[in-house]
């Protein structure tokens, strides 16, 4: 498959070139795009045919359900049902943004989207790409992230483009995703909210709203969201988690992870803050390979906001080892 890559300015779209894309999808062909999270791979949400062709391009378990992109509220009326007040207080208050909400599917979603689920993921991005993709395919479009599955997601185009040349028909260059772990996933088709995958709205954000929402997941059965059950965002070198980074001592086949104080040589340095940390986490992981590094220690921040998104993040990716 030939891939083209477009670069399209998030600040001045060209519509023409959204146009051609979104042309793509109504298509039925596979377009990699930009959200405020990662970059995604998406396809016509009602065309199980298109949607099949992301299973194959990253190798994608086909029981790892899918989200579904929309660009209004009313839109959600195509995808869901008995959708509950709870849910349209959450969209009101964080879409478009980093939020993606379970409902109860309609028997129009394909049970590809779902993975043969009773329930229906949807999130409205706020990237103005995005939007506009959506806006102009005038259909929901299913996305995952950009990438082979299994591996770090990516949050540059370039990234999006070393696993997607040839799987995909069309890359849009978007410039560098600005929070950098995917959305939050809550499941509403429950008696409280229940977030499967945290990200950068956590569950405070949500109970604001709702009253209560509780961290939970079954990851034995089938999942319900994506990111559940299989090894995740892990690059070729062996990742460790480290509790205490000033105790690491790396050498020219590792390098160290960090965030907050800059320690200099042989650190990879995302910045003085967690949310600096999450924006530049998969984009580091993806470096380290680059540069042929075999072990990468990574600090683990504390346990609160997105910190909490970037430690799932980092132990899925270190398969659970911490030091």
């Amino acid at each position: 498959m030939n891939t083209e890559i477009i670069k399209i300015d998030p600040n001045d779209i060209d519509a023409s070139l959204i146009d051609r894309a979104a042309e793509v999808i109504r298509r039925g062909g596979l377009v990699v795009f930009p959200t405020e999270t990662v970059y995604g791979l998406g396809a016509n949400t009602f065309a199980p045919e298109a949607v099949a062709k992301i299973y194959a391009a990253k190798g994608r378990p086909a029981d790892n359900p899918l989200i579904s992109h929309i660009c209004s509220i009313e839109q959600v009326d195509l995808l869901a049902r008995e959708v509950p007040a709870a849910a349209y207080r959450l969209m009101e208050r964080f879409w478009g943004g980093p939020l993606t909400i379970i409902l109860k599917r309609k028997a129009s979603v394909p049970d590809i989207v779902s993975a043969g689920l009773d329930t229906v993921s949807i999130r409205m991005p706020s990237h103005s790409v995005a939007y506009e993709l959506i806006r102009r395919s005038g259909v929901p479009i299913a996305a995952p992230s950009a990438n082979l599955s299994g591996s770090p997601s990516p949050t540059t185009a370039r990234h999006a483009a070393a696993d997607m040349t040839g799987r995909a028909d069309m890359i849009i260059d978007g410039g560098d995703s600005l929070i950098g772990v995917e959305s939050t996933v809550v499941d509403l088709t429950g008696l409280s909210p229940v977030i499967l995958r945290p990200g950068a709205v956590t569950a405070e954000d949500i109970a604001s709203v709702t009253g209560s929402c509780a961290y939970g997941g079954d990851y034995a059965n089938a999942p319900k969201c994506p990111g559940m059950k299989y090894t995740h965002y892990s690059p070729r070198a062996d990742v460790w988690a480290v509790n205490d980074i000033s105790n690491i001592k790396n050498d020219e086949n590792s390098v160290i992870l960090t965030y907050g104080e800059n320690m200099g040589g042989g650190a990879f340095y995302a910045g003085k803050t967690v949310e600096d940390y999450a924006a530049k986490l998969f984009y580091f992981l993806r470096r380290a390979d680059e540069e042929g590094y075999k072990t990468v220690y990574a600090r683990l921040p504390d346990e609160t906001g997105i910190g909490i998104a970037v430690r799932n993040r980092l132990l899925k990716s270190a398969g659970g080892k911490v030091i």
